[in-house]
């Protein structure tokens, strides 16, 4: 947009005529000829404009205006926050690309930037880092703790998806000693952020120690605090974690604390978890697969808003139709799931793996020896790279309790 046309857009906007905007400094002729770019105006004419239009001559000198960076940024916000559109990155990444040499200062050229980076990388295009990058450095100018600490969870999670748990924590350990050297203040909400994924990914690594002092210091803090923010994901987290390692005390504490969340916030999901994780306890702990079960065909024959959920409910109901000795039943239930692409923490991983091993002892029950011997060495492969849970341990002793009885 040239000058002349961004000093008639502001015009318009601000609803002034020629004449209303020449007033006394400008002839309504000259400053027609100015809007149509047919004359250059003085340094004295433009500071005039400026006055009269209430904005900083540099305004008018940018090849982009930052209204109109807010406009632009305004479209992309509402694209990025649509769900269930399948080009949105692609339109989005139309939408930035022509002004991306002159996103230079700015809360909206950061922001921009960030969302264009973000749309590079799920289009799997070259070229996101040194935009997240730039965006990363404005923030940090502006101080905007919380938009620079989003980078910092984005550039670490790219690591956790490629299933490089050590690179992810190292990027968020990194990048989070870098802001909090540079930022006099961080919020509380971006702290919690901070502290839940790097108990993530400290689990992921199997350092369950550093894990649980996070979790368990975000937990205090968020209560400390009065921050709802994150609270059912820590809950989550705690309860799964005190699953996988047997902690009775502390699994009943941290669901009974999630049913209670799910049930004040109307949390469906919450609820939806602790109901899958009472199963799973059913099955794993006190082998009690009728009540287990109960629970899973309840979830099962009502309608759900929670999909994800349903294939570890269906692994859990043949982990409960194994232990009521229905091996062919079982067999249907495990035979349907998927583990889903977007699945990549350990331990979510592990839920969906060990159905292998119920398969390969299944079939072990019903005498089919080579498929035993194939699905529990599925499973002992698909483990193999994961750090240790019991869920790890049940595979490798299912695949050596069948290759012994095969001989």
């Amino acid at each position: 947009m040239m000058l002349g046309d961004r000093i008639r857009k502001l015009r318009k906007e601000k609803k002034l005529t020629l004449e209303a905007l020449a007033g006394e400094g400008l002839t309504k002729g000259m400053l027609s000829l100015i809007e149509n770019n047919k004359a250059n105006p003085s340094m004295e004419s433009l500071t005039f404009i400026a006055e009269r239009l209430s904005v900083d001559v540099s305004e008018l000198l940018e090849e982009v205006s930052s209204q109109e960076l807010r406009e632009i940024l305004e479209q992309a916000e509402k694209l990025y926050n649509q769900e269930n559109l399948d080009n949105k990155y692609q339109l989005l990444i139309e939408l930035v690309r022509p002004y991306i040499n002159k996103l230079t200062h700015g809360y909206e050229s950061a922001r921009l930037l960030d969302i264009y980076s973000r749309c590079l990388y799920k289009g799997k295009m070259d070229g996101w880092q040194e935009f997240s990058n730039q965006a990363a450095t404005m923030y940090d100018k502006m101080n905007l703790t919380a938009n620079r600490a989003g980078i910092t969870i984005f550039h670490a999670t790219v690591k956790f998806i490629d299933h490089a748990y050590t690179q992810a924590l190292d990027v968020l350990t990194k990048e989070r000693a870098e802001i909090e050297a540079n930022h006099a203040y961080i919020d509380p909400m971006t702290r919690v952020d901070l502290d839940y994924h790097e108990a993530i990914f400290h689990f992921a690594i199997g350092d369950y120690d550093s894990a649980t002092y996070v979790m368990e210091n975000a937990i205090h803090f968020s209560k400390e605090n009065r921050i709802f923010y994150r609270i059912d994901d820590l809950y989550r987290l705690a309860a799964g974690q005190a699953l996988l390692s047997r902690d009775v005390v502390k699994k009943e504490l941290y669901l009974t604390k999630l049913r209670q969340y799910g049930e004040f916030a109307d949390d469906l999901a919450s609820i939806l978890v602790h109901d899958l994780m009472t199963a799973m306890a059913f099955n794993s702990e006190d082998n009690n697969y009728s009540k287990a079960l109960e629970i899973i065909d309840n979830y099962i024959a009502n309608p759900k808003l929670e999909d994800k959920l349903e294939g570890l409910y269906l692994v859990e109901k043949g982990k409960s139709l194994y232990g009521l000795r229905r091996f062919n039943e079982a067999l249907l239930n495990f035979n349907k799931v998927e583990t889903p692409s977007t699945t990549h923490h350990p331990f979510d991983l592990s839920l969906f793996y060990i159905k292998d091993s119920y398969k390969a002892l299944c079939h072990l029950e019903l005498g089919a020896m080579g498929d035993a011997l194939q699905f529990a060495k599925l499973a002992v492969d698909n483990f193999e790279s994961l750090p240790h849970t019991l869920f790890k341990d049940f595979a490798f002793e299912t695949y050596d309790r069948i290759k012994e009885k095969i001989g």
